[in-house]
This record gives structure tokens, sequence and C-alpha cells, in this order.
């Protein structure tokens, strides 16, 4: 201070600390003055010695008029020393900045004026302090203080003047400072930083592109701001970076692919769009580079492709597409497993575009690299097999090809159909609601008598004999119905003459024997009609149930239908066809006298002619019983052969198809099924009398219900009876 007092007097000094503003600012220019002279005479320890106690006497003073009288000082004193502050300038800007943080918000403001006034002086001799500055900068463009924050902006554009005019500036140190405020949320600091980054940008000596990286992020961030400029100020920076990408011959790709990734999912609408819109850009311009991002890409690709609002859509169905044509190369670093692990992850996704699309790229990987698929097979078969049970037609019938796809070895067959059944039988909604449309698509994929062989195969060793009742059953059904399935109905027909069509008939009987009316339906479609007769001559009482007459309704209705014209026709020759009648009249005798069925077949055989065809001699038969006469035709000693044909001798096989092993096959299973039925009745009766052990002793005592020993009424009996498909 003496130093200090022997170079400005004191009332200077007196008024440098006065609370009025002129006389600070009169005493401002005599320091200015004096400086000025002694910079003149080179006296250099003076200037020192000045700065040194406006600095310590008054910018760190606890009085705040002296605090502004300090800063003003300083300012003045860079002012009178011009040309040569930049000698000086360790001594004067850190007081200046330190008073940034100040109390009171007068002194802020003096402080921005004084800073103002040195870089005006220094221009570009004070970057060394830019970090300070500009993190300074960033804290006042927040200020509470409307003044304070007026005084921070002129700075702040003198401040970026002298920067891109400088060639001192190191954007690499300034980058890690601008990365740790790009998360700030207040809507002032984000309109700075984006300032700056506009700024920086377009100086053509900083490479702010080969940053982008580092703070991409928090200009995502700020697309969904709730100020409207910011977030159209944070748009136009993206769009011109996106520009600079396009044109620029080395892009890290990589770093920003896993930030739009993550900006892709954001729950703001504009900030997926346009995360979307880059990774676009991306796929198309990123070549190799992305080849390790592109399952994190297509992560983000895929629930975009559902998303709710459409230009999103459209983009992200383009993006997927441009993806999905690029034809990467496992030796080239392309890896599979990550990309199959997004597709199958997607196929629980609750939108079924999103789902569509995910099985379109597990059956592009399959064709495209199937022998790297097939190592994670184990991985994803679950998933595939839980997608044939998705509410969406398409999906399922896409998983089907996928699993078609697959099932080109025969080992991977076998374990898609035996992984089907087991699914059929722990999911009986899935056979119910799917179970036709999965096994017909896979008889189009994987030729029908394949798929029926080893359905057939499996089912005929089944533990659980009343899954493989109800499975038999629908397969049945799906035979007689599907036209996919017109070729296999073809060549059973032929059992009788086609080795092909016997080698089918008994490899479908051994598991037919499940069900007695799929076999009887198998019988009459492959025109086996004595063994079908036999078939119905073996059923017992406990065969024939409510389930059974269900499935007899069934059929008798299928016989109706186009599919089994040839049979209707062929009862135009009721001499031929003996034992086709005597199994169709076999059935009729099955059923309720007042059920629909019974109607049906009853009506059709009335039609069959009182005449049979011998040859060229018309024979008619006598009035009563159309059929009384019909054996009589017969030629003496002769009997009818499965197909209609006379025989002299027909033994217990025809065709090579031993039908007198079959039938006893057919016997052994029903039996089976018969000890299964009575220990499921068993069990049931000892589950209700455990149950009534447990009730009130009023209960106990309490008499049957009238209707229990009362027989059956007659409309009781007619509704048995009237068995509905």
């Amino acid at each position: 201070m003496a130093d200090a007092l022997s170079v400005i007097p004191s009332a200077v000094l007196r008024n440098l600390a006065d609370k009025l503003y002129e006389k600070r600012k009169n005493a401002a220019l005599e320091v200015e003055g004096i400086v000025k002279q002694l910079a003149a005479a080179g006296d250099h320890e003076k200037i020192s010695a000045v700065i040194n106690s406006l600095t310590t006497e008054f910018t760190y003073s606890p009085q705040a008029n002296h605090r502004k009288g300090g800063l003003i000082g300083l300012a003045a004193a860079t002012v009178g020393l011009t040309s040569e502050a930049a000698q000086h300038l360790e001594q004067i800007v850190p007081p200046v900045l330190n008073s940034f943080s100040d109390q009171d918000s007068r002194v802020r403001y003096y402080a921005c004026e004084a800073l103002y006034n040195i870089a005006k002086v220094v221009r570009g001799d004070f970057i060394i302090f830019f970090n300070q500055i500009f993190d300074a900068l960033c804290k006042l463009s927040a200020d509470s203080d409307a003044n304070v924050q007026s005084a921070a902006h002129l700075l702040d554009r003198l401040v970026k003047d002298i920067v891109t005019e400088s060639d001192q500036f190191s954007i690499e140190e300034f980058i890690p400072l601008l990365r740790e405020r790009m998360n700030v949320l207040n809507p002032y600091v984000r309109q700075f930083l984006v300032g700056w980054i506009t700024v920086l940008d377009s100086v053509p000596d900083i490479d702010m592109l080969g940053f982008l990286p580092d703070f991409l992020d928090g200009l995502f961030n700020m697309l969904s701001d709730s100020s409207h400029e910011i977030r159209q100020q944070a748009d136009s920076a993206l769009w011109e970076f996106l520009q600079e990408i396009k044109n620029s011959p080395s892009v890290d790709y990589g770093r920003m692919a896993e930030i739009l990734v993550q900006r892709a999912a954001s729950p703001d609408e504009f900030t997926r769009l346009t995360a979307i819109t880059w990774i676009n850009e991306f796929v198309k311009l990123g070549g190799d580079q992305l080849v390790p991002y592109y399952a994190d890409i297509l992560g983000a690709i895929l629930p975009c492709i559902s998303d709710k609002e459409e230009k999103i859509r459209v983009v992200a169905r383009e993006t997927n597409e441009e993806l999905r044509a690029i034809k990467a190369d496992p030796a080239d670093g392309f890896d599979v497993g990550p990309i199959l692990s997004i597709a199958t992850r997607q196929l629980s996704s609750e939108w079924e575009a999103t789902r569509i699309e995910a099985l379109h790229w597990i059956s592009t990987l399959l064709n495209r690299h199937r022998v790297e698929v097939l190592h994670f097979l184990n991985d994803i078969f679950d998933t595939l097999l839980k997608a044939l049970s998705d509410p969406s037609d398409e999906v399922v019938l896409l998983v089907l090809e996928v699993h078609a796809c697959i099932a080109k070895d025969l080992q991977h067959f076998r374990q898609l159909v035996v992984f089907l059944v087991h699914n059929f039988r722990v999911d009986n909604s899935l056979l119910e609601k799917r179970g036709a449309l999965i096994i017909r698509r896979l008889c189009v994929l994987l030729d029908a008598e394949r798929v029926y062989r080893e359905l057939s195969t499996i089912l005929e060793g089944e533990a659980d004999l009343d899954f493989a009742c109800t499975m038999v059953q629908a397969l049945n059904l799906i035979l007689l119905t599907s036209s996919e399935l017109s070729e296999l109905r073809d060549l059973l027909k032929k059992s009788l003459v086609n080795p092909a069509g016997k080698d089918l008939f008994v490899s479908l009987y051994a598991s037919w024997c499940h069900s007695p009316m799929a076999i009887i339906s198998l019988c009459l479609l492959a025109q086996t009609y004595h063994h079908a007769s036999a078939v119905i001559q073996s059923l017992v009482e406990e065969d024939i149930n409510v389930k059974f007459l269900v499935q007899l309704d069934k059929l008798i209705r299928l016989l109706e239908t186009p599919i089994f014209a040839y049979l209707r026709l062929q009862l135009l020759e009721p001499g031929r066809y003996t034992w086709l009648l005597k199994a169709l009249y076999g059935l009729l005798m099955l059923l309720p006298q007042q059920s629909a069925a019974f109607k049906i077949l009853r009506t059709r055989l009335k039609t069959v002619p009182s005449f049979s065809f011998n040859g060229e001699q018309i024979k008619r038969t006598s009035s009563g019983n159309p059929y009384s006469q019909i054996l009589h035709s017969m030629p003496s000693g002769s009997q009818f052969s499965e197909d209609g044909d006379v025989n002299s001798d027909v033994g217990s096989s025809h065709g090579g198809i031993n039908f007198a092993s079959r039938l006893q096959q057919f016997e052994q299973m029903q039996h089976q099924h018969r000890i299964h039925g009575k220990a499921q009745a068993q069990l049931r009766s000892s589950s209700t009398s455990s149950s009534k052990e447990v009730q009130r002793p009023q209960e106990q005592h309490r008499p049957p219900p009238s209707d229990i020993s009362r027989p059956s009424s007659r409309s009781s009996r007619k509704a048995l009876g009237q068995l509905q498909l």
C-alpha cells in the first residue's frame, strides 16, 4: 500500500472506494493516466505494486464499494498499459474472475464491465484464461439479476469475436469443459452452450466435427427442452453437423452410433425422430465402420417400426430395409449372434409390426448364414416355439417359415416336431386355436407326408393317452378337410393298389388307433371298407361315449362334403361295395335316432338305388328292403374284398396289408384307453368321496335329489342325441 501511495495520491484512492459512481469513475481515469506514465517510463515494478494494491485493498475488500472501485481501477490500469498489458494479465484477470461469484449483484455487474474493457485491450492475449472465462460466463448466463445477464451477454459476444480470430485457441482443452456442462438443464445455460457450439463450428480452423461424439448426447438432450427456442437451436446445430458428416471423408460413426441408439428410445417424439433420421444416414454412409454396431442399431430400429408417430415409422422401415440389404461377411468381423439375440428378444414385443420384422431378420440370417445361426439354435428355439401362440396369424405363419427353414436338416426336423407335440401337450389352447393353422402350414413348407409320418411316429408312443386321442382327432380332421393335404388324401385312396399309399396307411394306422373315429375315417378314406366294418363291430359299450358321438357327428357331416364324393358315388353300386354299406349302416346303428347326424346318414342311405350293376345285366331287387338281394346277386362262394372287387378266397390280408394284425393293434390300444378311463373314473370317484366326508352331518343325511333315481325324460334323451359341431 505504501508503494501505491507513493504513486497514487490518497485522494484518488479514497474516491475509488466512494459510494458515488461518478467519483469512482473519475478516480479510475486518474489511475489510468498514472499507469500510462509508468508504462511509458518502463517502471513495471511500480505498475505491479499499483495492481497488487487494487487487488488486495479493493477487490478483496469486505466493503462492496471498495470491490467495485477495485474492479474499475484494474480495468483502468489495463487501459493505461495498452500494448504492455499482456505481461500483467496474471495479476489483473484472476481477481476479476473471482468477483463473478460475488454475493452482490452490482459487484458481479462491474466485474463483467471490467473484464469487457480488459478484453478489448488485450484481445487474443487473454485466450490463456479462456476456460476460466467460459466457466464464469456459463454461470453468469443463468444469473438471477437481469442486468448481470445483460452484461454477461455483451462480454460473451466479445469473447466469441476474440476466439474466432485467434490462432491460440485450444479446442482440445475446451471440449472437456463443454462436455461437462452439456447436461445442465437450465435453459439460459443451454442457450449459451448451443451458441458457443455453433460459433466454434463456423470457424474453419476448428474441427468441431471431430469432437462431436463428446457433446452429441447433450445436443440430443436439448431436443426435448420445454423451450421451443432451445429445441429449435439444438435441432439447427444438429442439422448442420449432419450435413458436415455427409460431406466428410472421415467420421467416427461408432461412438455416435451408440448415442443415437439410446436416443432412439427417448420418450420424446422429436428426439426419437431426429435420432432415427441420423441412424438412417449412418446406415447409408457408415459402411464397415458400423459392422460392430449392427445389433445395437437393429435394437433401436425394430421398436421404432411400431412407433405411434407415422414419420418415425416410415424412417425406421426405410432404415431397416437399408440395414438388411447390407450383406456383411463374418470373415470381416460380422457377428451373427448379437443380431440374432436382438431379433429374438423383439419377438416378445407388444407390437405386431416389430415382431414381424424381427422374424424377417431371423429368416434373412438363416438364409445367408445358416451354419452360424444353427450354432445358436438352443438359445432361440424355445422363443420361436412360444411365438406359435402369438395372437397374430401373420406372425405365426412367419414363425412357421423360420421353423421350416431350420427343419431342412433331418435332425432339426424331428426336433421341431417333437417340441411342437410337447407344446400342444402342455398348452391345450395352442392346439385348439392354432393347431390347424400350424399343421397345415408345416405340411406346405415341409411336405405333408413327411410331417404326418413323423407326427404319427411320436404319437404312437405317447404316454398321455387323453392328449394322444385329442391330437389324433385334430390331425384326422385336418387330413380330411384341408386343401393343402389333397395329395395326401389321394395317396391314401390308393392304399390297396399303391405300395406308397399302403405304406402311408400303415404308418398312420398305429397312432390313429388312439381314436376309434379317426381309424374309421382313415379306413373310409383308404377305401378299406371291410376293415372299417370290422372296426365298428369291435367297439364295446365303453367306447361309445359322448366324445365318440361328437366325433361321429363330425364324420357324418364330412361324408356329405366334396372330399367324400367318391364314396357317395360308390353307393350307386351297392352290389360291389357291400362292406361300405355295412360300415355306414354300422355307424347309423351307433347314432341316437333323434340326432341330426342320424337323420343325415339315414337320408343318404335311403337314396341308394334298389338295384345293382353286374356286368351288362341289371338285376332289380324285390320290394321292401332295398339291400335284401345284394348278397344273393353275387356268384356262389364269392366274397367281397376291401375295394369291392369279387374274390373267390379272401384271407386276413389284402394289398399287402395284414388287416387282422391291424385290428388286433386297434383293439389293444382301445383296451389301454379303457383301462386308463376306468382309472380316471376311480380317481374322480375317490376324490368325490373324500369331499363328501368333510361335509356337515346334516348334509350327509340329506336325501338325494329326486331326479337322480328318475329315468331320463324324453327331452333329456333328445338333448343327448342332438350333437352339434
